[in-house]
């Protein structure tokens, strides 16, 4: 099925000859198209990535989301995990982006997985403030040796069951720049940490949705927070689906090659 999403969502994608938004333009060109430097600190994820996929260590799993389609077991290397469960380099760096170009400070992270993902978000700033949640206290251990290793300063790892500890995070947080969803593949959880970050969130706010063509559940998600009111630019990149709330920008949706 998700071959057949994938051959409508090419059928669908515009390039920037067919925007004609200045921001649509200028976030096509400046932020999804172009390729990342070779940045030192991006290398130093990328090799860390390398050690990690010959890691044999054999962690307990404890997950508290939608569970992955490829591995049932409550017990997996962490070599499985770098190879079914963590976002590509391109996409990681895509997000990094995304926090550089808008210059994003408070970010959050919902799924740390080993943190490959979210030290991209890091950005090496420590102007930025990462509050990763992770369910799985042995895969945040070593995501948290992963932090580290990359000597990341600014990335707090919050563990446990994010339907309790992201509703008592959002107590102590002020405002958000930037969300990444990753935690749990279903409609209701989705939908409701949406709900819950949107409250934080001003109109330069970012919120990137992983996934939204990985089954049934995160499809009708995404077309839920598409309609939201607040949503006023959304953009479906396939491998994630990205929302603005620029109060000024008329509502529209855009499918963009990625």
């Amino acid at each position: 099925m998700i071959y057949y999403d994938y051959f409508k969502y090419l059928l669908k994608a515009q390039d920037e000859y067919s925007l004609h938004s200045p921001f649509l333009f200028e976030f096509y060109t400046k932020v999804l198209q172009p390729s990342t430097p070779n940045l030192a600190n991006h290398a130093a994820i990328e090799n860390l990535r390398k050690q990690l996929s010959q890691d044999e260590r054999l962690i307990a799993i404890t997950d508290f989301g939608a569970g992955s389609k490829l591995n049932l077991s409550t017990k997996r290397t962490v070599k499985d995990i770098v190879k079914n469960s963590q976002k590509t380099p391109k996409l990681g760096q895509f997000l990094h982006r995304i926090i550089e170009f808008y210059g994003y400070k408070n970010i959050i992270d919902l799924g740390t997985s080993l943190g490959l993902t979210t030290a991209y978000l890091s950005n090496q700033n420590a102007d930025n403030q990462i509050v990763s949640f992770e369910g799985c206290p042995e895969t945040a251990k070593i995501a948290q040796q992963n932090f580290d290793k990359l000597a990341l300063k600014n990335v707090e790892i919050i563990v446990g069951n994010i339907d309790e500890t992201l509703p008592k995070k959002m107590q102590e947080i002020s405002n958000l720049d930037f969300v990444f969803f990753d935690a749990n593949h279903r409609y209701e959880p989705t939908i409701r940490y949406f709900e819950e970050c949107l409250i934080k969130s001003n109109e330069n706010s970012c919120f990137v949705f992983d996934d939204i063509y990985w089954c049934a559940e995160m499809k009708q998600a995404w077309q839920s927070i598409k309609n939201h009111p607040s949503v006023t630019v959304s953009l479906d990149v396939f491998w994630v689906g990205i929302v603005f709330f620029h109060q000024r920008q008329a509502k529209q949706d855009f499918v963009l090659k990625f």
